[in-house]
C-alpha cells in the first residue's frame, strides 16, 4: 500500500493545478511519498504563464541511495514472479494508466507547455499502450536447447540484470519513461527513474498509479539536477544497467561513467533527421505528412523531427508555399485549451537557446525566414515561452541551422536536383536517428531506405515511436533499441548456459 503524506487523490481529476500541489516535494521511494533528505526543493514552472504551478524534491546521493536500496530489495523477490504473472501486472498497469489519460493529459501539458489535443493526451494514450504491450511479452522471456553432446543437456535461460537506473528528458518524458520502465518491470528488474528537471509530475504521478498495483520498492522515482541525482544514480555500484535518453554531450558522460562499472548502457541521444520529397510524390499526403513530421505541435522538441526537408527542385516553390500555408493555420495558443495546436517552449533557458538559431539563420545572406502561425494575443499568456514556427530556404549545408540540432519549431528546406547527391547530403550528418522518404516509386524509395544512415526510415509516413516497432539510432543518436521485444530481452536480460552432465 501506498504512504502518501499528501492528499492526492486516487481517482482521476480534472484540476491539473491541484493535482501539481499535490505532488509537491516527494519523491516516491519503496512505496511511500518522501522528501528530499536534504528538504531541499525546487519549483515547477507553467511555461505558458511563467507561473510557479508546484515544487519539485530536489534529490542528491543520499535520496539516490535510499532508492537504490529499496529497489534491490524488491527486485529479489520481484524476479522470483513467474514472468507471465510479472507481465499480468504491467498489462494492469496499462489498464490503470488508461483511466487516468485525460488527468495526465493535462498535467504534461501544464508543467511542459504541450498543447492538450494535439500532442499531451496523446501520449497518455501512448504510454498505457506500451504498458500493454511489453505486459502481454512475459511468456517471452525464454531460452534456447543447445546442442552439445548426447550425455549433457545444455540450456540457456533469460535473467533480470537487477536496478535498472532510467533518466527521461522533458520533451515527452511519459512514453520515454514507459518505454524503459514497461521491458525492465516485465523482464524481472527494479527501476528507479530520475525524471527530468523541467517535468517531474506527471512520470511522479504515473509512479505512484503504478504503485498501487507493483510491490512496493519495485518502481520508484526521485528528482533532481542531473549532477546531483543523475550522477549518483549511474554510478550508484547497485545499479547494473542504465537507459538513458538526452543530448549527446550528457550521453556521453553517462558512458564513460558506466563504462567504470562495465555495465551496459542503452543510449537515445538525439537526431537531425531529414526528409526527402521527390517531385512524383502525393502533393498533398506529403504536405499532410511534412506537417506532422516537422513536429510543429510539439514545437520541434522531438529527436525525429524533420528538421531538414529536401525537395526535388520542379515542386520546391510550390512545396514551400503549401507548408507555410497549413502551419498558419496552427493556432498558438494556451496549451490547456482544446482549440490549441501549437503551445510553448519547455523553458527560458530552450527559449533562448531556439531564438538565437533563428536570429543567426535570419541573419545569413541569402536566406529567407519564413515566419508562420501567430502568437497568442491573450493578456494571460504574455509571459508565455511562446515562439513562432520558422521555414528557413536559402541556407547551405554548412549552416548551423541545417548541422545542429535545435529543438525548436525550426526547419529548414533545399531543393535538390538529384537522387545521390540528396542521399549524400541527408548522411552528411553526425546523428542517425529517423529519416522519411516521399515518393510514388516504389524502387527508389527502397534502394535510398537501404542506404539512408538512420535507425528508423520511413516512406510515405512519418509516425512517432510506437510499440512493437524497434526504435534507435546510429552514430551520435545513440546506442541499442527501445520499444520492441528484442529491447526487452537484449538490454533489460542477460542469458545464462546452464549444463547437465548425466552421463
Amino acid at each position: 500500500m501506498l504512504d502518501l503524506p499528501h492528499k492526492t487523490p486516487e481517482a482521476p481529476t480534472t484540476d491539473p493545478f491541484a493535482l501539481a500541489r499535490a505532488l509537491s516535494g516527494v519523491h516516491l521511494i519503496g512505496g511511500r511519498y518522501v522528501p528530499a533528505r536534504s528538504g531541499k526543493t525546487f519549483p515547477v514552472v507553467n511555461p505558458a504563464t511563467g507561473e510557479q504551478v508546484a515544487e519539485a524534491a530536489e534529490g542528491d546521493a543520499a535520496d539516490v541511495d535510499a532508492a537504490v536500496q529499496d529497489a534491490a530489495k524488491a527486485q529479489k523477490e520481484w524476479a522470483k514472479v513467474p514472468a507471465r504473472k510479472r507481465g499480468a501486472l504491467v498489462h494492469a498497469c496499462a489498464a490503470a494508466i488508461r483511466a487516468h489519460v485525460d488527468e495526465l493529459g493535462l498535467l504534461i501539458a501544464l508543467e511542459t507547455g504541450k498543447a492538450l489535443r494535439t500532442e499531451s493526451r496523446v501520449e497518455a494514450n501512448v504510454v498505457a499502450d506500451v504498458f500493454e504491450f511489453f505486459g502481454g511479452l512475459g511468456g517471452e522471456l525464454k531460452g534456447e536447447s543447445v546442442p552439445f553432446a548426447p550425455n549433457v543437456l545444455s540450456v540457456t535461460v533469460r535473467e533480470p540484470l537487477g536496478v535498472v537506473g532510467a533518466i527521461i528528458p522533458w520533451n515527452v518524458p511519459m512514453l520515454l519513461m514507459a518505454l524503459k520502465v514497461a521491458p525492465a518491470l516485465v523482464a524481472g528488474n527494479a527501476v528507479v527513474v530520475k525524471s527530468a528537471e523541467e517535468a517531474p509530475l506527471a512520470v511522479l504521478r504515473i509512479c505512484e498509479i503504478l504503485n498501487r498495483i507493483l510491490p512496493p520498492g519495485v518502481f520508484n522515482m526521485v528528482s533532481g539536477q542531473g549532477p546531483e541525482c543523475g550522477a549518483p544514480l549511474v554510478a550508484h555500484p547497485l545499479v547494473r544497467k542504465v537507459t538513458f535518453t538526452g543530448s549527446v554531450e550528457t550521453g556521453k558522460i553517462v558512458a564513460r561513467a558506466a563504462a567504470e562499472k562495465l555495465i551496459p548502457v542503452t543510449l537515445e541521444l538525439g537526431g537531425k533527421s531529414p526528409m526527402i520529397v521527390f517531385a512524383d510524390c502525393d502533393f498533398d499526403k506529403t504536405v499532410s505528412g511534412a506537417l506532422t513530421s516537422m513536429r510543429f505541435t510539439r514545437q520541434g522538441q522531438s529527436c525525429t523531427a524533420a528538421s531538414r526537408i529536401y525537395v526535388e527542385r520542379p515542386i520546391f516553390d510550390r512545396f514551400v508555399a503549401a507548408m507555410k500555408e497549413a502551419v498558419d493555420k496552427m493556432v498558438m495558443g494556451d496549451p490547456l485549451d482544446e482549440k490549441t495546436d501549437i503551445g510553448t517552449i519547455v523553458s527560458q533557458g530552450q527559449l533562448e537557446k531556439v531564438k538565437a538559431y533563428i536570429a543567426e539563420g535570419a541573419a545569413t545572406p541569402g536566406a529567407t525566414a519564413h515566419v508562420c502561425s501567430a502568437m497568442p494575443t491573450d493578456p494571460a499568456l504574455k509571459k508565455g515561452l511562446f515562439v513562432q514556427p520558422v521555414i528557413f530556404t536559402g541556407l547551405d549545408g554548412n549552416s548551423r541551422l541545417v548541422r545542429e540540432e535545435i529543438f525548436g519549431p525550426v526547419t529548414v528546406m533545399q531543393p535538390f536536383d538529384d537522387a545521390e547527391a540528396v542521399l549524400a547530403e541527408a548522411n552528411d550528418s553526425e546523428y542517425g536517428l529517423a529519416a522519411s522518404l516521399w515518393t510514388n516509386n516504389l524502387k527508389v524509395g527502397l534502394d535510398l531506405a537501404h542506404r539512408l544512415e538512420a535507425g528508423l526510415v520511413q516512406i510515405n509516413q512519418n509516425l512517432v515511436v510506437q510499440a512493437n516497432l524497434s526504435y534507435g539510432g546510429v552514430k551520435s543518436s545513440g546506442l541499442g533499441k527501445e520499444a520492441s521485444l528484442e529491447a526487452m530481452l537484449e538490454h533489460f536480460t542477460h542469458k545464462k548456459t546452464i549444463m547437465v552432465n548425466m552421463g
